[in-house]
């Protein structure tokens, strides 16, 4: 008989609303990659209240020993997070690829519940990939207090499932962060599902990923490796806010004074192509900008415009065409079904730059179910669209078929 997760209807209700509550004053930096980027300012106390320190648990050896991706490093308990009793945690720290297949060290957090017994065969397993936090090791969500996202997070583990939250490679641990790139975010993804049951075995074979703003274009990402993986426990992906190309991001983004952003992306193609010379894409003028996001998070501003940040055609050399290139959703055909979750108001990524994508997919035989929020703004759209993600989530571990309503 297929799984359901264990809740009471009471907790359920009780669950949504709460979650509902504190998820839109929580998530509103869903979209961090693609705001201004500044010198930040000094760090004030209330920063470092909602920080962790970066431990000994993050380093590895250099060069790292060997191991397949997914193999566990090491794993410890984790009580210092500020989320609920009911939820436990453990740090994991795993090996995983980058993009020219070198073997890294990768960083993230398991969430399961602490006061339910794990059912016949295992919590069933929800995949997270979070949205940009920046690109230094200190930008990892598992060194936040609330793990980026806990109330939410929180919310599906009182439902009876196990949060998998990888941090990326190169976000709390000693590597180069591949920012944007969907291909190794992906490949973060999926080797955290294996290093997370190795550390935590109550964990089932069965997962789903579910991502916003930068995961949302990793879940598409890892439904397209499935489909030559075929991980028989792979059930599906959600993408919520900012489905779109890399390129189409970047290419709204001239448009207004985002322009602190693009060191992000050239950091991400630095470390995709370490032959790539930033200097052929940033002027000297945003190169202490692209110094400071090696070191920091937050958000940053920028008084500098595009003709002051950006070489003069930087868009047509060949690493940053490359990048795009592989950063494109919809060239591969995705296995199991995905849903996409859309605010009309976003005006960081505009919900009509999704549509090719879908279409796309869909045009290759892609199992889409693409949901609109026309009322709702981007910050606001993962907690309130949470009943449908709930109802899709529940269906695809009960074994029922997806709906698709490809345009």
């Amino acid at each position: 008989m297929a799984f359901q997760p264990v809740f009471s209807r009471k907790r359920f209700v009780a669950t949504i609303g709460i979650a509902f509550a504190v998820t839109v004053a929580i998530l509103f930096v869903a979209n961090f990659a693609f705001a201004q980027a500044p010198p930040p300012p000094p760090v004030k106390p209330s920063q470092i209240l909602h920080t962790l320190p970066l431990t000994k648990f993050y380093d590895t050896p250099h060069p790292l020993p060997a191991g397949k991706p997914g193999e566990l490093i090491r794993w410890e308990p984790f009580d210092e997070y500020e989320l609920p009793p009911e939820v436990s945690a453990v740090r994991i720290l795993y090996h995983s690829r980058s993009a020219s297949g070198e073997d890294v060290a990768t960083s993230g957090v398991v969430l399961i519940p602490s006061e339910q017994k794990p059912p016949a065969g295992g919590w069933p397993v929800i995949a997270w990939a979070h949205g940009a936090t920046g690109v230094a090791r200190v930008c990892a969500p598992s060194l936040m207090r609330n793990v980026g996202h806990g109330p939410f997070l929180s919310m599906y583990v009182n439902l009876g499932y196990a949060v998998v939250a990888t941090d990326y490679t190169g976000l709390g641990t000693s590597f180069r962060n591949a920012f944007l790139d969907a291909p190794s975010n992906a490949t973060d993804v999926i080797g955290s599902i294996s290093a997370a049951r190795a550390a935590v075995p109550q964990l089932g074979a069965r997962w789903i990923v579910m991502g916003e703003g930068e995961g949302s274009l990793a879940v598409v990402a890892v439904a397209e490796k499935q489909n030559e993986i075929r991980d028989p426990g792979y059930l599906g992906s959600i993408a919520i806010s900012g489905l779109t190309d890399a390129k189409e991001v970047f290419a709204h983004s001239t448009q207004g004074p985002a322009i602190g952003m693009f060191t992000f992306l050239a950091y991400g193609i630095k470390t995709v192509y370490p032959q790539f010379q930033v200097t052929d894409m940033l002027t000297e003028k945003s190169l202490p900008l692209y110094q400071q996001i090696q070191q920091n998070c937050g958000e940053t501003a920028t008084q500098l415009r595009p003709a002051e940040a950006l070489k003069p055609g930087w868009e047509n050399n060949e690493f940053v065409k490359q990048y795009f290139a592989r950063n494109s959703l919809g060239q591969t055909q995705a296995r199991a079904a995905i849903l996409v979750i859309s605010a009309d108001p976003d005006r960081t990524v505009p919900v009509t730059v999704a549509a090719p994508v879908i279409a796309r997919m869909c045009k290759q035989g892609d199992r889409v179910q693409w949901e609109r929020y026309p009322n709702l703004e981007p910050g606001r759209v993962i907690g309130d669209s949470a009943r449908d993600q709930i109802t899709w989530i529940e269906a695809r571990f009960a074994g029922r078929p997806a709906p698709v309503n490809c345009p």
